[in-house]
């Protein structure tokens, strides 16, 4: 039933939406319809994101207070809970706000990687087609005339970890700094330190790894999304009055 529902909601809708931008943009450049198809999704998203990203700054600027608190109350859990909720409420944040909005956007991300993974151009799936979508037009998939979209590419590939490595770098906080003289807390940083490195350097290795496996339009779609949250989270920070540069 959820594959049903995600069929219908999701991925039809997007895969219309491409073949429709496919037969609007210049040329039939399947690349350059899935770039517009990306920002296209990612605008309609940005309140979404935009909400979650102020989230996450605003949390990171309060890390220091956090982990005062964390460390100062450490022996009562319940009032430990009671001062860090106190202070979210104090700088009007809702630290589950991302939750939700996490569970609204990652069907739809699902379903736009899905279209350029699964979506078999240049065939284009006539049943799941609408009928005021123009479905007659050839699609090229030679982007801007140098790669093509249904192969693999290298540098597509590269430059989708690039992106992805720069934009964890801008997201997840910084690694904890080693406490000495408190086991339990050193395990915990320990933990949170893998986290990190993992989240920093392995993810954008993987996603290379995907973006050149499957397809160059995977990897455009990587690094048209990639670009778009990189400048996403630097406004947020910009409209904070914030640092812009990122942890390294």
């Amino acid at each position: 039933m959820f594959s049903t529902l995600f069929h219908n909601i999701v991925y039809t809708p997007l895969y219309n939406a491409l073949i429709f931008l496919v037969g609007v943009v210049p040329g039939a450049d399947v690349g350059i319809a899935v770039i517009l198809l990306t920002i296209l999704v990612k605008l309609l998203l940005f309140p979404m994101a935009h909400n979650m990203s102020r989230t996450q700054v605003l949390v990171k600027k309060m890390q220091p207070e956090l982990e005062e608190i964390k460390i100062k109350y450490k022996d009562d859990k319940q009032l430990q809970t009671t001062k860090v909720f106190d202070l979210y409420k104090k700088n009007k944040i809702n630290p589950f706000s991302g939750i939700l909005v996490l569970f609204i956007q990652l069907p739809i991300v699902l379903g736009l990687y899905w279209v350029f993974a699964k979506g078999g151009l240049p065939a284009i799936d006539l049943s799941i087609v609408y009928p005021f979508i123009n479905n007659k037009v050839l699609p090229n998939m030679n982007f801007v005339g140098i790669v093509d979209m249904a192969g693999k590419s290298v540098v597509l590939a590269l430059l989708a970890g690039i992106t992805q490595f720069v934009n964890m770098a801008i997201i997840i906080p910084k690694a904890p700094e080693v406490v000495k003289g408190n086991k339990q807390l050193n395990i915990k940083d320990d933990i949170a330190r893998s986290m990190h490195v993992q989240m920093k350097y392995v993810m954008p290795i993987i996603i290379t790894f995907v973006a050149y496996t499957i397809s160059a339009a995977v990897a455009l779609y990587w690094v048209t999304s990639n670009i778009f949250t990189i400048l996403q989270e630097i406004f947020v920070r910009k409209q904070l009055k914030l640092d812009n540069s990122y942890e390294k």
